[in-house]
């Protein structure tokens, strides 16, 4: 099919035969500009890009902090200083120059998409641009890991920003503020930041259907020292779980010894102190009732001693074996490493690139709207409502403050606080979801993964869908097999059962959730009584949350005395 160009804008692409041979270094699309079409085509373009990977932080993002308590607030979200990279007149050029063939087609692709005024035509042109730019990205998400890799080609995998005259002004004046770096210490990442994770080999891929294994005797030298390499890996994440749940096991009672140390020392204090008897001194008055009842409290506190050092010693045996454990395996790691990594963290991206493209379709659905790129013409998201990092971070504290045991995990009637990855991929998708609750490895202390798309109708649905699956899946992991019997899985389960629903379960949870959150949470009764009274019990608001919504109805006073009640039988 040939296309008929207005002159000005023949000028500007070149004709189709330069289009179809010519080098990377020629292309014209650079200079293009949207606003120079006539106005029945400017509709068609919009969008922006954000920035370059994480450098300076002050912790890993991959160590978990058990004794951290929720997020903190971000007080800035945008930078001071504006990334000049969308004004640059040769982004385009930069970005699409020196990859593959795939970066050719894209550019016909594109350049017919965007002068096409046949809406038959252009939507034949979207379909294929799909396609050619999922190839595209093929063959940059493993120059990720290149400090050195130009900025454009960062913020077209980030953002999905191919051609900044796609944007509006005061969109692309605000994702140029866009902060760049993470320095917020939480693991919550672009999908270039992520691919860099990945290939350095600091994160494992995400979990995906078992392939097949190829036998040893059939392995090739780099291929038996690669597996040897992941079979240590997994050894050592599963046994990362176990010390630091031992340290936090241990600084837990070290804390509690200390407490009871201190309320010792007060308690002997008081004990010892006598006051003279008035004319016969210097002799002191002998104990007095209220002394006398600390012989009791003193021997209590030292029976609470005596128990507190048995549970320590063990604690402490359990943390030095698996410290022991953890640092042989690394050491192993570090020895066995050499020429395999580089191997293994090209094999790695490549694995991690067909998850990351099908995690992308589903944050849209069979039924949303697959386009890649970044364009003003489906971009339609406020500032505060854009998937950023820092706004993606602003709702999960929200969320947190509602929902406080969200992040926790239980292990031995402890709760550990675990935030998990959060992948942002730029997509137009409107949920966010679970991928994985934790490390099949690990499944003490390691983080789950969810995605949330960057550019939905509305984030907080969004961001909330994915807390809800995670909520879902990681209740349904601890259930195992009585998933359908016991705790919150369990009575959701019978729950709908009784009510005889036909669906999907899990949606039903989850639209359940955001009800949960947004309107029960608010004083607004939209949730059937049985649900609410499930999620009273097995997700409980803040106690002063509880304490307000009781004035508000007689419907959360009731389910306060029920809280009451249950902690009288000590069956809460």
């Amino acid at each position: 099919m040939e296309d008929i160009l207005d002159p000005e804008i023949a000028a500007l692409l070149g004709n189709a035969e330069n289009e179809s041979t010519g080098d990377m270094e020629d292309l014209p699309i650079e200079d293009f500009n949207p606003d120079e079409l006539p106005t029945n085509r400017k509709s068609l373009f919009s969008k922006s890009v954000d920035e370059v990977v994480t450098s300076v932080k002050s912790r890993s993002i991959h160590e978990v902090d058990l004794s951290q308590k929720g997020f903190e607030k971000i007080e800035n979200p945008l930078s001071d200083t504006p990334n000049p990279v969308f004004n640059d007149q040769k982004y385009y050029k930069i970005a699409l120059t020196g990859e593959n063939q795939s970066a050719q087609r894209v550019h016909q692709l594109l350049t017919k998409y965007l002068t096409c005024q046949d809406p038959k035509d252009r939507a034949v042109f979207r379909q294929q641009i799909v396609t050619a730019y999922w190839e595209l990205l093929r063959g940059m998400v493993g120059k990720m890991v290149d400090s050195s890799v130009p900025m454009p080609k960062r913020m077209m995998v980030r953002f999905g920003v191919i051609l900044p005259s796609l944007f509006k002004q005061e969109s692309k004046e605000y994702f140029s503020k866009i902060k760049l770096d993470n320095k917020t210490g939480e693991p919550v990442m672009y999908v270039d930041e992520w691919f860099r994770e990945i290939a350095s080999g600091r994160m494992n891929n995400s979990a995906t259907d078992e392939k097949k294994q190829v036998k040893a005797a059939n392995m090739t030298p780099d291929q038996a020292a690669s597996a040897e390499q992941s079979r240590l890996m997994q050894l050592q994440s599963k046994n990362s779980g176990r010390m630091q749940s031992s340290e936090n096991t241990l600084s837990l009672k070290e804390n509690e010894r200390a407490m009871l140390e201190n309320e010792l020392q007060n308690n002997i204090k008081e004990l010892c102190q006598h006051q003279p008897i008035m004319g016969f001194e210097p002799h002191t008055t002998a104990y007095s009732d209220l002394q006398r009842k600390q012989f009791a409290v003193i021997t209590d506190v030292l029976h609470k001693l005596s128990r507190n050092d048995k549970e320590l010693a063990k604690a402490l045996e359990e943390f030095k074996e698996a410290k022991t454990t953890y640092d042989n395996v690394q050491n192993k790691i570090s020895a066995g490493g050499g020429a395999t990594i580089s191997t293994n963290d090209i094999e790695a991206v490549k694995i991690e690139y067909e998850t990351v493209r099908q995690m992308a379709k589903m944050t849209i659905g069979r039924r949303g709207n697959q386009f890649p790129i970044f364009t003003r013409e489906f971009y339609h998201c406020t500032e505060r409502g854009t998937g950023t990092r820092e706004n993606v971070l602003e709702v999960l504290r929200w969320v947190e403050s509602i929902d406080p045991g969200v992040f926790h995990r239980i292990h031995k009637n402890i709760p550990n606080r675990i935030v998990p990855y959060v992948l942002l991929v730029p997509t137009y998708g409107d949920r966010g979801f679970c991928w994985e609750p934790f490390d099949r490895y690990n499944r003490v202390t390691s983080r789950g993964r969810i995605v949330v798309p960057m550019y939905p109708k509305d984030l907080t649905i969004a961001v909330l869908t994915a807390v809800a699956d995670l909520r879902w899946q990681v209740a349904k992991e601890k259930a195992s097999y009585y998933w359908m019997e016991e705790g919150l899985t369990g009575q959701y389960y019978q729950h709908v059962e009784q009510l005889k629903l036909k669906g999907d379960l899990k949606e039903f949870f989850i639209e359940d959730y955001i009800l949960w959150m947004t309107k029960e949470s608010t004083g607004v009764q939209r949730l059937d009584k049985d649900v609410r009274g499930i999620f009273w019990r097995n997700m409980p608001f803040p106690k002063e949350l509880k304490e307000d919504l009781r004035k508000r109805s007689l419907v959360y006073d009731e389910l306060c005395k029920k809280d009451a009640n249950r902690e009288m039988s000590d069956g809460y």
